[in-house]
């Protein structure tokens, strides 16, 4: 039953096409009961509310309040002039696109906004081994694209409009968790959630989607694990002239592993790509603050000029010596006549940065030991950021958090059909088990990665670059990778190709007899190398 008290100011929600979103809590002592109550309005925490929203049994069993500490009426309401882009994009998945289809949602984010990437072209900075991925290559591909790039405000958006078309939610936003306590009234232990505008909620179930320090995982006493790169992101949008005729739409996307960290080259439209480079701290705040001229130079000099140019250029960057303009006269050609046969092979030519989408920030590995809350902590579940943080190399950070809304919904309703108590730690196993592995299979293959190419040890490059340029011969492999990482919606458990790996491994094993003859002294030093390296934090 909800309780109500002597009628007080009462705490802001987001006004929706259905209009005010009706709060059930009171202030002044009383407390408001709910089945499931969010924490954090990111797209972790939007997806999982817009998809029990548009699960029709979890509108007739439970009640929804999703809390977030921003002005979410922002987000609904943001829009950019026409030819403008916000600086934080992602990469949407395949696999995440049919959730977000399948719930409704999809259709409320603005298509002009998002564009496709169709192929892939990454490589190696120091060797300039290289790797191309292709949609074509997936097998009965449905759609032909690897995935689809926007505006994570785009995809916030859309699914704040989705869920506007369920009054039933709460929506409580610009209000802050205060702190969350345990409730022992009747013996059910429910954590009882207070908010800075004097709200109280009870949670039958309490979801942390409240990012890196997340709250509801201190309550929950759920210690994590990981530690903070040496390394920042840096990110903006860039433009450019479209591209040459001959080379079809700007929907490849390119990546270079360069020995300070990758940098990528995401497409936006014809004219426009997002930058998210992964470098040292010192060089993320020299190129921050240079002059946007010099860092549209440096971005065309990091696709293009070898690893010991680039490492001058950035000592001198460092110490404020500034970067000289004839390192970059190979780079000054006008787009005209005849291109280079390698053009294919970099992104088109910066030629501005739109002003104010230079930003940067601290990168980090980090997973909880637990996704679910036992003993004091009980009724807790985390997903997306607050459960683990991830290596943007890979661009599948924000797919973590929506497959962790996913699978959540599914063990909410199973919970349901079952007749069981959503927020008991036996209805929630399930979710743990599911995700907690692909989780950490996604985590720690983007981990390793970085630090394999963050090394310049002569063993090392050789053994990655004949790795890498061995596997960009085979099809059935590149095209389990890109399955695996969501270019291609999982089939049921067991059916998830096992007869492409099996012809794919098969061919492997051929094509590494070619390169045995290379010796086996060589093979132990390089062993002995990779161990080192993969043993560091």
């Amino acid at each position: 039953m909800l309780r109500y008290a002597a009628r007080k100011p009462q705490p802001t929600y987001l006004r929706t096409r259905a209009g005010i979103n009706r709060g059930y809590a009171s202030t002044d002592g009383g407390v408001a009961e709910r089945d499931v109550v969010i924490v954090g309005g990111g797209p972790a925490g939007l997806a999982l509310a817009s998809a029990l929203a548009n699960s029709k049994l979890v509108q007739k069993n439970i009640k929804i309040t999703l809390v977030e500490a921003g002005d979410l009426q922002k987000v609904r309401e943001w829009h950019m002039p026409p030819g403008t882009y916000s600086n934080r994009v992602s990469s949407i998945t395949n696999s995440s696109r049919v959730f977000l289809e399948g719930i409704g949602a999809w259709q409320h984010v603005e298509q002009e906004r998002t564009c496709p990437v169709q192929d892939m072209q990454v490589w190696d900075g120091v060797s300039d081994a290289r790797i191309t991925f292709s949609a074509s290559e997936l097998p009965m591909h449905s759609t032909p694209e690897i995935s689809r790039l926007t505006e994570n405000l785009n995809l916030q958006r859309g699914l704040l409009r989705h869920i506007g078309q369920f009054p039933e939610v709460q929506l409580l936003h610009k209000v802050k968790v205060q702190n969350i306590v345990r409730d022992d009234c009747e013996g059910n232990a429910w954590p009882l959630v207070h908010l800075s505008d004097g709200t109280v909620i009870r949670a039958r179930l309490l979801v942390g989607a409240d990012g890196f320090n997340s709250p509801v995982r201190t309550y929950a006493g759920i210690q994590s694990y990981g530690w903070a790169y040496d390394t920042h992101g840096i990110v903006a949008t860039l433009f450019h002239a479209p591209r040459l005729p001959m080379l079809g739409s700007n929907t490849v996307a390119y990546q270079r592993f360069l020995p300070t960290g990758p940098i990528a080259f995401l497409p936006l439209s014809e004219t426009a790509s997002t930058l998210v480079w992964s470098t040292k701290p010192h060089l993320a705040s020299a190129l921050k603050t240079a002059d946007p001229a010099i860092l549209t130079a440096m971005i065309n000099a990091a696709f293009r000029l070898p690893a010991i140019s680039l490492r001058y250029l950035h000592d001198r960057q460092a110490q404020g010596s500034g970067v000289p303009r004839s390192a970059f006269s190979s780079l000054a050609a006008a787009d005209t006549g005849i291109p280079p046969a390698d053009v294919e092979m970099v992104p088109p030519l910066v030629n501005a940065i739109q002003p104010g989408t230079v930003a940067s920030f601290p990168l980090r590995f980090s997973h909880a030991e637990a996704y679910v809350g036992e003993g004091s902590g009980a009724r807790t579940v985390l997903v997306g950021d607050a459960a683990h943080t991830i290596h943007p190399l890979a661009g599948q950070g924000l797919n973590l958090g929506i497959a962790d809304a996913e699978a959540l919904t599914k063990c909410i309703e199973d919970a349901l059909v079952a007749g069981g108590d959503v927020g008991s730690y036996t209805s929630l196993l399930p979710y743990a088990r599911g995700r907690y592995f692909e989780n950490h299979k996604m985590l720690s293959a983007c981990d390793k990665l970085h630090k394999l190419y963050s090394t310049t040890a002569s063993p090392i490059v050789w053994a990655r670059s004949v790795g890498l340029e061995v596997l960009n011969e085979l099809d059935t492999i590149k095209a389990a990778l890109m399955m695996s990482a969501g270019s291609e919606r999982a089939k049921p458990p067991g059916q998830v190709g096992w007869e492409l790996a099996a012809k794919g491994v098969e061919a492997f094993a051929r094509n590494v007899d070619n390169v045995r003859e290379l010796g086996s002294s060589a093979k132990t030093l390089v062993d002995a190398g990779v161990r080192q390296l993969l043993q560091r934090r």
